[in-house]
């Protein structure tokens, strides 16, 4: 075939990076270890350059058994992306898509790019022989949709790709599609060598008890509206991005519409540049929109369930997660949007309004993705917990304290650092106790109100009360009862002491 021929004496259009070479070595080589079909799942963070490398085994692997390569996506604009990486690969491939009513017997592509869905009917219809396919590829391959369609490439082997190999169902785990891992380079080598930027993140604690998870098991977009909606949370979220990502070019992820158009108004009225996107947006304002934030320095850009994949901006300087998540896959997605290094972009910030960085560990951090697909059920288990154990005040009692940007306190943490330090583990009660009369001082006007508004905090205290006796071990029931007492009669000195420090101070100006 003259297409194969053109193909046999390619070299990479595009240079790999030594990391690139030797994933797609050691791919090739389990590909080619096995006598049998062979499933083969491969990590990579976003910002790898996924694409560029199983473009490159497709090409390949047509050079080598000159059989079909399928190349599964999620979405129309990745099935785009992918046929035209595959063509800077020199693999001349085909898009099957709903317009595609028949295929000429002599069919002269090696590749062809789909979707599950449509790829599904077209074989259904008998336009895609099946057996003739050696290889497919599954991009994003966390998503369970894709598995459905495996078994009907009885020929071929499969190999997919992802930056999270993680199941959100704990029913359907990765390694019940896949015989074996494959982990790239991590994310923190990927940094130190230049290939990624360094991200500077800032976390502040929010309360999260409102939220609550739907049967995807992710938090709703309805808990989630009015949580991040309501105006406690909309100035919050203009603090961060004043203190931290002013005049950066700015991703703002949501994970509602309403929330996120509520955005738009906030930022609009304070007259920073910004748009909203979500997925509902039509194709000419989308392109319309992404096209005025590439070119608009400084611009925000507000958005719903879009541009987690399938989306390159390596300009953008700063991530704001305005929304909590359970999904490892989708917190990586989103934080991977700013991670592309530029000549002139070394590292870029991050800003979490939704506690992810507790749950997962820093996007950075390592993580055993062996143990991960090995033991899928024992990290379920992890992020169950942690999402559960995460105390959070009540939205209508956060309120009350508007002046307050930080108003959660880690006992046990405070109660290890303290140990560590070589310090009376008694100063975590006494910096809780700071903490919480600072809260009721700076949110009034009056000692009577600041003493009204500790009153409000009294269940805030027993849960930390709990926690530090937690800390101690075995303390007796009575013990406990009286940390309560002590901490709410030595909080009201406190509020009295600072408050009549501060009317001098006044009353002297």
């Amino acid at each position: 075939m003259e297409i194969f021929k053109e193909q046999t004496d390619r070299r990479p259009a595009k240079k790999l990076y030594h990391y690139q070479q030797q994933d797609i070595d050691t791919l090739f080589d389990r590909l080619e270890a096995s006598n049998i079909k062979n499933r083969i799942l491969y990590q990579l963070a976003t910002g790898g350059g996924k694409t560029v490398i199983f473009s490159e085994i497709a090409s390949r692997f047509i050079q080598k058994y000159n059989k079909k390569v399928v190349v599964l996506t999620h979405r129309t604009e990745l099935c785009k992306q992918t046929s035209a990486a595959l063509k800077t690969a020199g693999v001349e491939n085909r898009v099957v898509n709903s317009t595609l009513k028949r295929i000429p017997k002599f069919d002269r592509f090696n590749c062809d790019v789909a979707m599950v869905e449509t790829l599904k009917n077209r074989i259904k219809d008998g336009f895609i022989n099946t057996k003739n396919v050696g290889l497919v590829i599954v991009d994003e391959a966390h998503h369970n949709s894709f598995q459905k369609l495996l078994g009907k490439f009885e020929n071929a082997s499969i190999i997919g790709v992802t930056a999270t190999p993680f199941s959100s169902d704990v029913n359907l785990p990765m390694r019940k599609f896949y015989k074996e891992l494959v982990v790239g380079e991590p994310i923190s080598q990927l940094i130190e060598q230049g290939f990624l930027a360094e991200p500077k993140t800032f976390g502040y604690d929010v309360e999260l008890n409102t939220l609550k998870t739907g049967m995807h098991g992710d938090f709703t977009v309805s808990t989630s509206d009015a949580l991040y909606a309501s105006p406690v949370m909309l100035d919050l979220l203009v603090h961060a991005y004043e203190q931290h990502a002013r005049n950066k070019k700015t991703l703002i992820f949501n994970n509602g519409i309403f929330t996120s158009r509520k955005v738009l108004e906030v930022f609009s009225n304070r007259g920073y540049p910004i748009r909203h996107l979500d997925n509902k947006t039509g194709t000419e304002e989308r392109a319309e929109i992404l096209k005025w934030f590439k070119i608009t320095k400084g611009a925000i850009l507000t958005s719903v369930s879009i541009l987690t994949t399938g989306f390159d901006e390596p300009t953008i300087q700063a991530v704001i997660l305005n929304r909590a998540t359970t999904s490892l896959t989708l917190y990586h997605q989103m934080i991977g949007r700013g991670a592309r290094r530029l000549p002139s972009k070394k590292a870029f910030t991050i800003v979490d309004l939704g506690n992810n960085s507790e749950r997962f560990g820093e996007w950075n951090a390592p993580i055993d993705w062996n143990h991960v697909f090995e033991n899928p059920e024992v990290y379920h288990e992890s992020l169950s917990r942690s999402t559960a154990e995460i105390h959070q005040m009540p939205t209508e009692m956060r309120s009350k304290f508007p002046n307050s940007f930080e108003i959660a306190f880690d006992v046990v943490l405070a109660h290890q650092q303290a140990q560590e330090k070589g310090l009376k583990v008694k100063t975590v009660i006494r910096d809780s106790i700071r903490q919480h009369a600072l809260m009721c001082v700076d949110n009034s006007e009056s000692l009577s109100h600041a003493i009204e508004l500790s009153e409000e905090l009294g269940k805030e205290i027993d849960w930390r009360i709990k926690q530090y006796a937690k800390c101690l071990g075995n303390v007796t029931k009575n013990y406990i009862q009286w940390l309560k007492e002590d901490y709410r009669s030595k909080l009201k000195q406190l509020i009295t002491k600072i408050m009549g420090r501060r009317n001098l101070m006044l009353n002297a100006g």
